[in-house]
């Protein structure tokens, strides 16, 4: 049925003893007995693995430019319409939301068009490209808030781990909170676009793949039809994606994030592999100078991709077995984290924590993650990663790789949406579309 929409944890025992931690059990929040009327935009990777939760609801739609994607989300929903352009399958009148796993570079577009409608938005990660994009995706977020619910596809969220690591820091197990460290370990070798190869194979819709980005030449090793590996082919092009700062970066810094209540930096820099115009950086390392909150002093916070990190607080935690992680330095003790586990490290010759207090009623595990955005959905609206949430974030994430391209340390308003000492790094901020494709349709 159509609902009115206007009622509605880290370290591996072999690198230092004791550091696994039993996690909480994780549920599914309860369902509502209306179902959401969902279009499916992006059928194949990140969105057949939402096809289990998917199944609670009913999909009407589904939109993918790939034949042979289509056809295996076809057999799990054979009812649903089909359709290739986006565009199209949001006309639809019986929608109440979308559910958006395309490539990076539509996310935004499709997130914007969709909450205009007065459509509910689940959208995979990164939210945008670009600075630009996930400010604007969080404008129109921040207006529609009343009826809309959202959620940002950091799934890892929903991890017990976020949440006790987030009681540690802001109950003050480290002490007063000086900086944090987040990384991942992923590399690619790409130097430019692949070359054109002839026309795509009539299966293919390849003008609706590129869709608002700059055209490029159809090549078959830019598709990996293996589940999970599909952006892995394409998202380091400067045009297509983000590469790892955007893509497990914003996982990883999601788990920091969750834990200093964090706005926009103030200051930027970043450093790595020479800057080419066709490829993000694969070696990156960007700092960024976040504002005093409430709680807390301003801070510095770092994220480090495709092999730096930051120096381990002790011999016997080697970071270079962390793959993906985050290191939180207090003026009592470092706290180092992945997604499941943690282990704290006292500072100096004190090794007793008599000065905190675990809480003592930590936060229930918040259930499904999807699940959380279809109840809101119907409900409160309510989200760990809503549009707000992750919107900060990410434009957080992209104003690392502006400041690598400006190769300067940049000073950034975040109301107006400027850096203010480098006028000429304000092209960095933003893309260029091709004709006939608008941002906030």
């Amino acid at each position: 049925m159509n609902i009115d929409t206007r009622r509605r944890t880290f370290l591996a025992s072999s690198i230092a003893t004791g550091a696994g931690l039993t996690l909480l059990p994780s549920g599914t929040l309860a369902a509502g007995n209306d179902k959401l009327n969902i279009a499916l935009i992006g059928a194949y990777g990140r969105g057949r693995q939402h096809h289990h939760d998917l199944k609670t609801q009913n999909v009407v739609a589904l939109c993918d430019v790939h034949g042979e994607c289509m056809a295996m989300a076809a057999k799990e929903f054979p009812s649903a319409a089909q359709y290739t352009d986006w565009r199209k399958c949001l006309e639809r009148k019986d929608l109440d939301a979308v559910v958006i796993c395309t490539p990076d570079h539509h996310h935004a577009f499709i997130s914007i068009w969709a909450m205009n409608r007065g459509l509910h938005v689940y959208c995979e990660k990164p939210l945008g490209d670009c600075v630009a994009e996930a400010r604007a995706v969080r404008e129109v977020y921040l207006k529609n808030k009343h009826k809309l619910a959202t959620q940002h596809g950091t799934q890892r969220h929903a991890l017990p781990n976020f949440d006790r690591v987030a009681e540690m820091i802001k109950g003050g197990a480290i002490g007063e909170l000086k900086d944090v460290h987040t990384w991942g370990n992923r590399t690619h070798d790409k130097t430019a676009y692949l070359p054109a190869t002839g026309a795509p194979p009539a299966n293919i819709d390849w003008e609706q793949w590129i869709g608002p980005t700059q055209f490029h030449a159809y090549n078959p090793d830019y598709f990996d039809l293996k589940p999970g590996r599909g952006c892995l082919k394409w998202n380091m092009y400067d045009d297509f994606g983000s590469w790892q700062i955007g893509d497990m970066g914003s996982h990883t810094m999601d788990l920091a994030w969750n834990a200093i209540d964090a706005d926009r930096p103030t200051k930027i820099k970043a450093f790595g592999d020479a800057v080419n115009p066709d490829v993000c950086p694969s070696e990156l390392t960007a700092i960024f100078t976040m504002p005093a909150n409430d709680w807390r002093d301003e801070i510095r916070l770092a994220w480090y991709q495709g092999g730096p990190r930051p120096k381990s607080p002790n011999s016997a935690i080697d970071l270079e077995k962390i793959g993906h992680g985050a290191m939180f330095k207090g003026s009592k003790g470092v706290l180092i984290a992945d997604f499941n586990n943690r282990i704290l490290v006292p500072l100096g010759k004190e090794t007793g924590m008599d000065y905190y207090t675990p809480p003592k009623e930590p936060r229930a595990p918040i259930g499904g993650f999807m699940h959380q955005w279809f109840n809101a959905c119907k409900g409160d609206l309510k989200t760990d990663c809503d549009f707000d949430y992750a919107g900060r974030m990410i434009e957080t994430l992209m104003l690392g790789l502006a400041a690598h391209r400006a190769g300067k340390e940049l000073t950034y308003d975040a109301k107006a949406g400027v850096v203010t000492n480098e006028p000429a790094a304000n092209a960095f901020l933003s893309k260029t579309y091709r004709k006939g494709w608008e941002l906030n349709g």
